[in-house]
């Protein structure tokens, strides 16, 4: 779990390099990932909560065969989704206060 805080990006950095490392991944889909999860975080924060605030965000990162799965959380209010088109699949849901984010991104 990562505050709503843009000085987290640091830490979030930190937590998806240890990820690559222990999941071997390539470094063009480390460096995917990176953008896709940047983007989605300073959305987050920006535009969401209007601001750095102590809103928990939420990332969990699944290393597959094929692919490598995303699945990111926060509470700020519902948005549509908006990422880049970096993702093989991706699903949007509003659930319990949370927007869910997932996407799968091809290995």
């Amino acid at each position: 779990m990562f505050l709503a805080r843009l000085a987290e990006l640091r830490s979030i950095g930190s937590f998806l390099e240890g990820f690559c490392a222990d999941s071997q991944l390539e470094r063009e889909r480390c460096l995917r990932l990176n953008l896709v999860l940047e983007e989605l975080f300073i959305n987050t924060v920006n535009h969401g909560h209007r601001g750095d605030c102590d809103a928990p965000i939420w990332i969990l990162l699944d290393a597959q065969p094929q692919a490598v799965h995303l699945t990111y959380e926060d509470t700020a209010p519902p948005f549509v989704l908006l990422t880049r088109e970096l993702a093989a699949a991706r699903d949007y849901a509003y659930l319990f206060g949370r927007n869910r984010i997932r996407l799968s991104l091809l290995r």
